[in-house]
């Protein structure tokens, strides 16, 4: 799983420039499904036929992280940029990015005020992206245009994966893992059901533009028919000594099922049905009512005539930041509880609404 993660986070994939992320997941998905297509936003949607009869069961992530995009080219080569998907102004200075053009990545530097001259600056402002510029060590404006920069490049964090502290601790930081490290667990989950019998039809959707409003997702929702979803994100833990950190959700403290969050509040029978099923198998999992994220979940669960939908968090510290933390034993109790889910599934496996509340 690590090298997985490993491969999907170094890939080059802002919102609506995800392209390098289809391509690869295409390549290696294609051989674990019995179809496998692009639609014209980019989604990727895979279907693998069970062997027996049974319900047709949606899971998804999203390939998207959050980046940037070239606004400007300064006369001295510096680049302005704009955001794609949700930053904090705070964390931006001096981080190293990298910049995708049709010649080849670029590495750079999003600039800053040396220490010296902080004493003439006000220690209290916080500079706006839009005063701020990029550095990819050249002089002038036609050196960036020769480089392949073009008003409109995206750009991303710098890859970055290694272990948190040293391989005892079980942690990652890299960037990206909202939300490749959900591809990766569906990914992982196909391999594993490549010679196991499961029932009905399962639906690998990984979709585009997620951080911007889960525009692929409700894209690719209007293309499915579906009895049950489960979509599978990142999520921002609550475990640090912030002032308004409340401690209900922990890294390392399993799997979150999502109960509510402002895309959705999860369908009481696949909350229900998750968590029996983690009890069941012993597998380690955590509870999540956060109002401050949305996922693709949020759009399954309105498409057609509605999908009973539920969602599966990947708990993650500085999240959208250049060095997310995740824990593996999160990761894999996710995988864990969504394989769990799909061999769960039966021919009369049903998701009511009225039942048991």
């Amino acid at each position: 799983m690590k090298n997985l993660v490993e491969t999907l986070t170094a890939l080059h994939g802002p919102c609506g420039y995800e392209q390098p992320v289809i391509r690869w997941i295409r390549d290696n998905v294609k051989s674990l499904v019995d179809e496998i297509k692009i639609d014209s936003l980019g989604n990727v949607i895979a279907i693998k036929k069970g062997r027996q009869p049974g319900p047709s069961m949606v899971m998804t992530a999203h390939m998207d992280e959050v980046g940037f995009i070239v606004k400007k080219i300064e006369s001295n080569g510096l680049i302005r940029f704009e955001k794609l998907g949700g930053h904090d102004d705070r964390i931006l200075l001096t981080q190293k990015v990298q910049i995708r053009t049709k010649k080849g990545l670029l590495t750079g530097v999003i600039g800053s005020i040396p220490a010296h001259y902080a004493k003439f600056d006000d220690a209290n402002k916080v500079r706006n992206h839009r005063q701020m510029y990029i550095d990819i060590g050249i002089k002038s404006k036609q050196e960036a245009i020769d480089m392949g920069v073009e008003l409109g490049s995206p750009i991303t964090w710098a890859p970055n994966m290694d272990f948190l502290g040293n391989e005892t601790t079980g942690r990652f930081v890299g960037k990206g893992f909202d939300d490749r490290a959900g591809c990766a667990v569906l990914i992982k989950t196909l391999q594993e059901l490549e010679n196991t019998s499961f029932s009905g039809t399962l639906t690998a959707i990984f979709t585009v533009q997620e951080e911007v409003g889960l525009r692929g997702a409700q894209v690719a929702a209007k293309q499915t028919e579906a009895d049950v979803a489960v979509a599978i994100d990142a999520t921002a833990v609550s475990d640090t000594p912030e002032e308004m950190m409340d401690n209900t959700l922990s890294i390392g403290g399993g799997t979150g099922i999502k109960v509510l969050d402002f895309s959705l509040i999860s369908h009481p029978a696949v909350k229900d049905h998750l968590i029996a099923l983690a009890v069941k198998n012993k597998i380690t999992y955590q509870m999540e009512i956060f109002p401050g994220i949305g996922t693709d979940g949020g759009a399954m669960s309105l498409a057609n005539r509605g999908i009973p939908t539920g969602v599966l968090s990947i708990p993650s510290r500085y999240a959208h930041s250049p060095l997310e933390i995740i824990d593996m034993n999160d990761l894999i109790a996710t995988k864990n509880l969504l394989k769990a889910f799909i061999l769960s599934l039966k021919e009369d496996t049903t998701f009511s609404f009225l039942e048991p509340y």
